[in-house]
């Protein structure tokens, strides 16, 4: 019921809002998604900076839409400096301290510098085509993955970070993202031939599941089991992100570099 009303919605927001209001709704989604992982990460401790964190994370994804290097670059320093700043007079544990700034900037590269390529692949001629693409491959890389590990896995992929996930599965992920790409290039996307749907969909079939396990990674390592309960059946939004926070940069490089030239 949730995929029922979120995913037309979502259609909707692609195909019709301005520059403007998708990178407003970009960046709503990255304080969402840096608030759940700061949650994970420090639980109850560092109310304060995590929240000026969470609101300086949303102003960083504006920065990756004006595509100027040096923006985001200044960007992350003064973040670097400010943060750095406020954790010298507010070290209280100071044995974990470090430890503590570490995880409150990583947050900044993990979730709006990734999901910022979203704003930048909209903004690429064929924006809206990629972007449903990238969420066509991811999807059939997900599914692909699921029937083929519940039907055919025996080997295990990599059990410390995620038991249940298999060779077999994995295989049959890579698969479905090379049929999904096809697919794209037969129906919405006609530019693309078939070296580009064959990097594409492996690549970002690949970059999905890696995805998928270092967010598994994130969790295990906090000991929580969904990063939060925001969307009913499905857990949090890095929960439906982490797929697609490795794969937005793929496929924007590979569109400007490659595609676009």
């Amino acid at each position: 019921m949730t995929a029922i009303i979120a995913l037309p919605l979502l259609i909707v927001i692609i195909q019709f809002s301005g520059p403007f209001w998708f990178t407003l709704f970009t960046s709503l989604i990255a304080a969402v998604a840096l608030y759940e992982f700061y949650h994970m990460g420090f639980a109850d401790k560092r109310r304060p900076e995590r929240f000026l964190a969470i609101a300086y994370g949303a102003f960083l994804v504006p920065l990756c839409a004006l595509q100027q290097v040096y923006a985001l670059q200044a960007g992350l320093v003064f973040a670097m400096l400010l943060f750095g700043l406020i954790f010298l007079w507010r070290f209280n544990d100071l044995q974990h301290v470090v430890q503590q700034l570490a995880l409150l900037l990583f947050g900044f590269i993990y979730v709006p510098l990734l999901l910022g390529h979203l704003v930048l692949l909209r903004a690429l001629p064929f924006g809206r085509e990629w972007i449903y693409l990238v969420l066509l491959i991811v999807m059939a890389s997900d599914t692909g993955a699921y029937f083929s590990g519940i039907t055919l896995g025996r080997h295990k992929l990599y059990p410390a970070i995620s038991p249940n996930k298999s060779i077999e599965g994995s295989i049959g992920g890579l698969l479905g993202g090379l049929a999904a790409a096809f697919i794209a290039s037969y129906t919405f996307f006609p530019m693309l031939d078939s070296v580009d749907c064959l990097a594409l969909g492996l690549g970002l079939g690949a970059m999905s599941q890696l995805g998928d396990l270092f967010e598994s990674m994130v969790k295990r390592a906090c000991g929580v089991k969904d990063s939060g309960t925001v969307i009913p059946g499905h857990g949090g939004i890095l929960d439906r992100l982490d797929s697609l926070l490795f794969a937005f940069p793929l496929a924007f490089y590979y569109g400007f570099f490659l595609f676009s030239r």
